[in-house]
């Protein structure tokens, strides 16, 4: 199967490469084209002649590589040689740093979601966060992939992040200490009479480990199993073929997403094959603001099948899909965005995200959607989405009621609903939030 690349637009995301064959200019275009190279070459070397220090040429033609195409919108970039190679490292599932997902947004580093189990997770770094230095110096204006190098680092050495959040007066230093981050592709427990199935990333090892998880809990559990909770909150993406062979694991036929690009012929679509592992037995998807790209599909497969019942929050609204250009030996890559995602309804989730079957918040978040939802429509340059209808985006949010604790709200509401049981809890009209159609 051909891969592509669903960048989940930070430090771990699934890559795979792919050639594409670039249209000739034609007419009026070439004219324009060519002048403006020549418009590059002038440029070029009057920075070289005159810049008030040398400059290495590589250096000057990597960053106008660079600026060309960060510039077409969030997640499109330009990989040097040692970039890409980290990259074709880290789809493997495993890479040394301090585990967060994150984009570029005025300047600065946005946090997208920290990964489970690392060290930016056990510091308490948080989805939304921004940061503004590290290791004392500002970072504001760094290409992203060059912060995301920053950050990186051999296991057991240090790295100072400072952190703008959202309801703190002043910026604050977190130091972390770097270690393997190896993304999990599952992990299980058992609730009960219920399987509980955490997906924290889409790695080459996705789908092996959700089918090595519902084997196991069907022997833990035995034939008494009432359902499957599939937790993908904060699961920031990954590989395209990943989430197709998730999403066919629970189908027994149709359509599970498609990808339309500039040219109709680029148009693909992805049909399950048959056979569910859980028997039919009934799933619900756990989603939130840091559910993007890879498990947005899964997330809109499952419910435009009903396959499944989604509940929690609006997820990021990542729906483009990034291509991995190598440039030939040594010459690094292009990550460029070539196409979008289409549920099987026909709907585009870009900069709307998919929007839950039920809306269950964890506690306050859905009375602050600035603090909750980190969204593509935030981004600048993000390509244009769909409107969110208004029946769905107001539908009321269920959150716990007062008084009452809970370890993990969303869960517990989950939990329940496969029992058949009515969770205890209050319904909020959500606070109002811009659409995709008027975002900015």
């Amino acid at each position: 199967m051909k891969k592509f690349a669903l960048v989940g637009m930070g430090l771990v995301a699934g890559f795979a490469a792919a050639m594409i064959a670039l249209p000739e200019a034609k007419g009026a275009n070439d004219a324009s084209a060519y002048g403006q190279l020549d418009l590059f070459s002038d440029a070029f070397e009057r920075v070289r002649a005159n810049y008030v220090r040398p400059v290495k040429d590589s250096e000057l033609i990597d960053a106008a590589i660079q600026g060309m195409v960060s510039n077409l919108d969030p997640h499109s970039s330009y990989m040097d040689a040692k970039q890409y190679g980290d990259m074709q490292v880290t789809t493997k599932g495993q890479f040394g740093g301090v585990g967060i997902e994150v984009t570029q947004e005025d300047g600065l580093i946005k946090v997208i979601s920290p990964i489970d189990g690392t060290p930016a997770s056990r510091a308490g770094i948080k989805s939304g966060d921004r940061i503004g230095g590290i290791d004392g110096t500002s970072i504001a204006g760094l290409p992203l992939n060059d912060a995301i190098d920053k950050m990186k680092g051999a296991p057991g050495t240090k790295v100072t992040l400072t952190v703008l959040r959202e309801g703190e007066k002043k910026p604050f230093d977190v130091t972390l200490l770097r270690a393997i981050i190896a993304v999990d592709a599952a992990t299980w427990r058992r609730e009960g009479d219920i399987g509980y199935i955490r997906m924290p990333g889409f790695n080459e090892q996705t789908a092996d480990g959700l089918e090595k998880a519902v084997r196991d809990l069907k022997k833990q559990i035995g034939p008494g199993i009432k359902g499957y909770v599939l937790d993908l909150r904060n699961n920031p993406g990954g590989l395209l073929d990943q989430a197709i062979q998730v999403s066919d694991d629970f189908l027994n036929a149709g359509e599970i997403v498609s990808t339309r690009g500039r040219h109709s012929e680029d148009t693909q679509r992805y049909d399950a094959k048959g056979g569910d592992i859980t028997d039919g037995k009934p799933v619900v998807v756990l989603i939130n603001a840091g559910t993007a790209s890879a498990s947005e599909i899964v997330s809109g497969a499952l419910q435009d099948h009903k396959r499944a019942t989604i509940i929690g929050l609006t997820s990021f609204g990542k729906g483009s899909v990034q291509t991995i250009i190598p440039l030939g030996e040594s010459r690094g890559a292009l990550r460029l965005t070539t196409a979008r995602y289409y549920t099987p309804s026909g709907h585009s989730i870009q900069a709307q995200g998919i929007i839950p079957d039920i809306q269950v918040a964890q506690g306050d978040e859905a009375q602050v959607p600035k603090l909750a939802r980190p969204s593509e429509a935030d981004l600048r340059g993000h390509l244009s989405g769909e409107p969110i209808p208004a029946k769905r985006a107001n539908a009321p949010v269920i959150k716990p009621a007062p008084g009452k604790k809970y370890d993990d709200f969303q869960l517990a509401y989950a939990l329940d609903l496969l029992h058949g049981k009515m969770t205890v809890a209050a319904a909020t009209a959500p606070a109002p939030e811009k659409t995709a159609a008027s975002a900015r």
